[in-house]
C-alpha cells in the first residue's frame, strides 16, 4: 500500500477538501552500487575537509552559498529554518483555467489526492465533478518539504490529481536555446509529404505500446549473470541512419510508403525502408554527378573539335 507524502486540504472559495497525497509515478530506474573490483567491497563516500583532509561531523558542517566572485555567504541549519516557507496544510485555489492554456513544460511530480476523514467525499466528489463539466482545473500553492510549489489540481476519471508545477522563471524559453526557432523554409510538396506522414502515424493514446527496452535488457542480463551464465557481447555498430539526410523528399516519401505497407520505424521492414531511402537518394546523387562528369566530356570533345578545325584552317 502506498505511503502518503502530504496530508492537508484543497480549498476553493469556503469549500475545505481534506486530503493525502499519494505519488502518482513509480520509478523503474535500474541502480547500481560502486564496488571495489577485485574484493566486492562497497564503496563508500566521507565528508572531509579540502583544506585539511580530515573527516568531519555532521555539527561541524554549515553550508555555504557560492557567490560571483568564488566567497561564500554561509548559514547554519536553524538560520535556513528560520527562513523556510510556513507550513501550512492547505492547497488554497487560486484561479481555475483552461488546461490548455498550460504549456506541458511547466508540469512537474504528479500525485494522486485521496479524500481523507469522515465527511470528505462529498466535496470531493463535488469539486472533482464541477471541473469536469466547466473542463477547466484549479491552480494553488502549497508548501511540501520545506519547499513552496505551484500545483494544478485537476479531474481524472472522477477522482483528482495534483501535480507540482514549475514557477516561470524555472522554464527556459525557446528563444535562449541557439538555433531556435528554426527558420528553413518547406516547400508545399515536402510539408505535404510530411503531413502524410503523421496522418499515416496517428492512432490513439495506448501507454501499454511502449516499453522500456533498455530495462528490460539490462534485467535480463543481470538475471543471467546471476545464475552463473558466460555472457560474451560483439562490439556494436552505433546506428547513424537517421543522422544523414542525403535528400529529404525521397527520405518523406518512403516513410510514407513504409506506413502504408504497415511497417514501423522500429521494425525490420521500416529499417529496410531507410536503407531503401538512402540507396535511393545515392543513386539519385550518383546519376547527377555522373550527368556532370558526361556534360563536362561532351563540353571537352567539342572545345577539341573546334581547335583541331583552326589548325586545318590555318
Amino acid at each position: 500500500m502506498a505511503r502518503a507524502t502530504w496530508s492537508g486540504s484543497i480549498s476553493f472559495g469556503l469549500v475545505s477538501v481534506p486530503v493525502k497525497l499519494y505519488p502518482a509515478t513509480r520509478p523503474q530506474t535500474v541502480h547500481f552500487n560502486q564496488l571495489e573490483e577485485k574484493t566486492g567491497a562497497r564503496v563508500r563516500y566521507q565528508k572531509v575537509s579540502d583544506k585539511s583532509g580530515k573527516e568531519l561531523d555532521n555539527d561541524e558542517i554549515v553550508k555555504g552559498y557560492e557567490l560571483a566572485s568564488g566567497k561564500y555567504v554561509t548559514f547554519t541549519d536553524d538560520e535556513l529554518d528560520e527562513l523556510a516557507p510556513e507550513g501550512t496544510r492547505s492547497i488554497d485555489i487560486e484561479d481555475f483555467v483552461d488546461i490548455g492554456d498550460i504549456d506541458p513544460m511547466h508540469f512537474d511530480t504528479a500525485y494522486w489526492a485521496a479524500p481523507s476523514g469522515d465527511g470528505a467525499s462529498k466535496p470531493y466528489a463535488l469539486l472533482a465533478q464541477a471541473m469536469e463539466e466547466s473542463g477547466r482545473i484549479g491552480v494553488g500553492r502549497f508548501v511540501m518539504h520545506t519547499k513552496q510549489h505551484l500545483a494544478a489540481i485537476r479531474p481524472v476519471d472522477g477522482s483528482l490529481a495534483v501535480e507540482t508545477m514549475l514557477f516561470p522563471d524555472e522554464v527556459v524559453a525557446a528563444k535562449d536555446i541557439d538555433g531556435l526557432p528554426s527558420r528553413a523554409k518547406v516547400t508545399s510538396k515536402e510539408l505535404k509529404a510530411a503531413q502524410q506522414l503523421i496522418d499515416s502515424l496517428t492512432d490513439d493514446w495506448k501507454p501499454s505500446r511502449y516499453h522500456d527496452t533498455h530495462r528490460e535488457e539490462l534485467l535480463d542480463r543481470i538475471e543471467r549473470k546471476a545464475k552463473g551464465e558466460d555472457i560474451t557481447t560483439e562490439p556494436g555498430t552505433e546506428d547513424t541512419e537517421g543522422a544523414e539526410v542525403l535528400d529529404l523528399m525521397a527520405a518523406l516519401q518512403a516513410s510514407v510508403e513504409a506506413q502504408r505497407k504497415g511497417t514501423r520505424r522500429g521494425s525490420s521492414a521500416g529499417k529496410a525502408a531507410r536503407s531503401g531511402t538512402k540507396k535511393a537518394t545515392r543513386s539519385k546523387a550518383a546519376k547527377a554527378s555522373a550527368s556532370k562528369k558526361g556534360t563536362k566530356k561532351t563540353a571537352a570533345k567539342k572545345a577539341g573539335s573546334k581547335r583541331a578545325a583552326k589548325r586545318k584552317a590555318s
